[in-house]
């Protein structure tokens, strides 16, 4: 089996999971290789996600470390059949960096997904016009092909909000990003309109920080948070200045999920945030 050039986010999360495995039971790789006959230089590979590896080899690693979580055995087992250009996300390889195709796949899978934001309106929740309005203005200046097949890429992402069983979507909105006119007052409202329908659905909470909280909480943490089968397998996303970002060691996941519990308690209940929401709308 050749190796991966590219590996995606979910082939390195396998292997860094194996990683995590084998280390906790004080096993080297060298032994590891000895158990499936294999070159040491394949577990390496294995577990940086350059090398596919089947469910059985993979059950068979567990058990010799020792494992005795059968829920994350058999969420990383499912991903162990996951095949690189099934999913639709794969027709923007190429034209988009590949954390962007990451998130898509993460957010597919996902079982729940949860975000903060301060100055924008979440991804899923954009009108083509907003979403167009705010990769206009990248920094520095994005090719025409790429903010087009950006804003394609996003408005697809949403689809996942459209299923028959859609995963719950929990989002925190700073009042800043529903003022803030990107795009410029006819955009805005219409972006606005869009939130306030999507507010009705029964799998999305929205909750507002008004202007009024004193506390800086959570005022640099925009974030978005997409959950695994088992919590091992949760992953944040973040934006920086370089581009998009994941984290899932253990301890900034713990961080992140007290962030947003933090930033949820001074928030306004849902039924204050679609009123303050309604009369922001008015004022436009």
């Amino acid at each position: 089996m050749p190796l991966r050039s590219t590996p995606t986010a979910r082939q390195e999360r396998l292997g860094v999971e194996l990683r995590k495995m084998r280390e906790a039971a004080g096993v080297t790789a060298r032994d590891a290789a000895k158990l499936l006959g294999i070159d040491p230089a394949k577990v390496s590979h294995i577990e940086a996600g350059r090398l596919g590896v089947s469910e059985e080899r993979l059950r068979r690693l567990a058990a010799f470390y020792q494992c005795s979580d059968g829920a994350l055995i058999d969420a990383l087992s499912a991903i162990t059949h996951e095949q690189r250009g099934q999913g639709w996300w794969e027709e923007y390889r190429g034209i988009l960096p590949g954390p962007l195709r990451d998130l898509a796949e993460m957010e597919h899978h996902a079982t729940f997904l949860r975000t903060i934001q301060i100055t924008h309106i979440p991804g899923a929740f954009q009108t083509e016009d907003y979403a167009r309005t705010i990769f206009n203005y990248s920094f520095p200046p994005l090719p025409q092909t790429e903010r087009d097949a950006r804003v394609a890429l996003r408005m697809e992402r949403q689809k996942i909000l459209q299923r028959d069983e859609p995963p719950p979507y929990d989002a925190v909105i700073h009042e800043a990003a529903l003022r803030v006119r990107f795009g410029g007052r006819r955009v805005a409202r219409a972006q606005l309109v869009r939130l306030q329908e999507l507010c009705e659905r029964p799998n999305i909470t929205m909750r507002v920080i008004p202007f009024e909280v004193e506390e800086p909480i959570g005022s640099g943490h925009a974030m978005h948070y997409t959950g695994g089968p088992v919590p091992q397998l949760d992953t944040v996303q973040v934006d920086t200045g370089t581009g998009v970002i994941f984290l899932d060691a253990e301890s900034l996941l713990r961080k992140y999920r007290m962030i947003f519990d933090a930033v949820k308690s001074v928030a306004l209940s849902e039924a204050e945030s679609r009123d303050l929401l309604h009369t922001i709308i008015r004022e436009l």
